[in-house]
């Protein structure tokens, strides 16, 4: 066994004569065991926060989505649309139409995005999943789906056949303007459903179907906004973008769900690096323990190091048993306090013991990721404050 290494482990596991050491010693193992716990916790928080976050942008986001590099529109041929029904990878996939309009009911008016679905449109999506009251509209009809926020800002409700549910469109051209007819084109539209996801997402969008939106938006019956793709599970993203472009020529461009929702992914990760620098900064000042330990573990075992210096043993072989020491100590009390943090998050995945609300539990994920980010930085801390307090050791000390 190495020499180093077998007297770190006595002094690691042999309580020493003086005990204000032991006691110190205690309070380091402690600091490091509940830092990686809490780290760890905290990071499995973050976690569940952020999958639960994007749970609600994921109802209304597809897996893919095809926007025109210029321009709010494109043309999608036939063959094109057989190509896309072939492409390896691909689930399923809907032709959408999307533009912010004026809606109007009952003298009360709002501006948000109505958007023209087709009748593939829910095997590519969720939305239908989520609607709280009626039924989701059918092909071929003025029938809409109205957010849970629209509904409170315009008081409008389903089936409503006195007042009418107007949608007001700027139509294209030049000139002057003599007429409402000649400024907008407009439909009386019938509200047969309700989604509610998020706040936010509530007021986004009205749906109607697709030959609706492209007559109201002066489009060609070819002509479309936006390609929303569904992929199978376990397929090459990135070769199925590929794809796509190439089918297209490149004159569009395809987003994944992280790209679609940049900014809020970009804000979720901001987030969890600076809740990791945090606690990592607390685990730094915890770790100050286990410089001390340390430093006065080497003056307790200065009797012992000269003689072992006076036998033949060289400095750095005297300075390594403390640098093992310290890093042995970080090791175990990473092991022991992931343990104790990886109990804690399986007990609130199973019980739900801390919640949010009466009937939403605190969201927390298990992740080997998590777990390794953590034991990491443990160990690595450890290790340079082992070596800060074994590089007392000197040949000056033991004169």
């Amino acid at each position: 066994m190495n020499f180093s290494l077998y007297i770190a482990k006595r002094y690691l596991f042999s309580k020493s004569k003086n005990n204000a050491i032991n006691i110190i010693t205690g309070i380091a193992s402690v600091g490091i065991i509940v830092g990686a716990m809490a780290l760890f916790v905290v990071l499995s928080v973050f976690s569940g926060l952020r999958v639960f976050s994007l749970s609600f942008s994921n109802d209304f986001d597809p897996d893919l989505k095809v926007n025109p590099v210029s321009g709010k529109s494109f043309v999608i041929s036939p063959a094109q649309e057989e190509q896309v029904k072939t492409l390896e990878g691909v689930a399923s996939y809907s032709k959408v139409v999307e533009e912010r309009v004026l809606f109007f009911f009952d003298g009360k008016e709002q501006v948000t995005y109505l958007k023209g679905v087709d009748a593939n449109f829910t095997k590519t999506n969720v939305v239908n999943q989520n609607l709280i009251n009626g039924k989701w509209l059918n092909p071929n009809t003025i029938e809409v789906v109205i957010g849970y926020g629209i509904s409170e800002k315009l008081s409008l409700g389903l089936f409503d056949f006195n007042n009418p549910f107007e949608v007001y469109v700027p139509r294209k051209g030049k000139g002057v303007i003599e007429s409402e007819a000649e400024a907008f084109n407009k439909a009386k539209l019938i509200p047969t459903g309700i989604y509610a996801v998020s706040e936010d997402l509530d007021s986004k969008y009205v749906f109607c179907d697709l030959n609706l939106a492209q007559y109201l938006l002066e489009l060609k019956a070819n002509q479309i906004s936006g390609l929303e793709i569904k992929l199978k599970p376990n397929v090459d993203e990135a070769k199925v973008i590929e794809n796509v472009q190439t089918l297209f020529q490149n004159k569009v461009a395809v987003k994944n769900r992280a790209q679609q929702n940049a900014t809020l992914y970009k804000m979720l990760n901001t987030e969890n690096i600076a809740v990791y620098l945090i606690f990592t900064l607390v685990i730094i000042i915890a770790l100050f323990n286990l410089i001390g330990a340390l430093i006065m573990m080497v003056l307790d075992k200065k009797s012992n190091l000269k003689t072992l210096y006076n036998l033949g043993s060289e400095i750095k072989d005297l300075k390594k048993i403390f640098l093992l020491q310290g890093s042995l100590l970080s090791v175990f009390g990473g092991i022991i306090g992931l343990l104790l943090g990886i109990i804690v998050v399986v007990i609130q995945q199973q019980f739900n013991l801390v919640m949010i609300t009466e009937t939403l539990a605190y969201p927390v994920v298990f992740s080997v990721q998590n777990v390794v980010i953590v034991f990491l930085t443990i160990v690595s801390l450890g290790v340079i404050s082992s070596w800060i307090a074994s590089s007392r050791v000197s040949k000056k000390l033991l004169d």
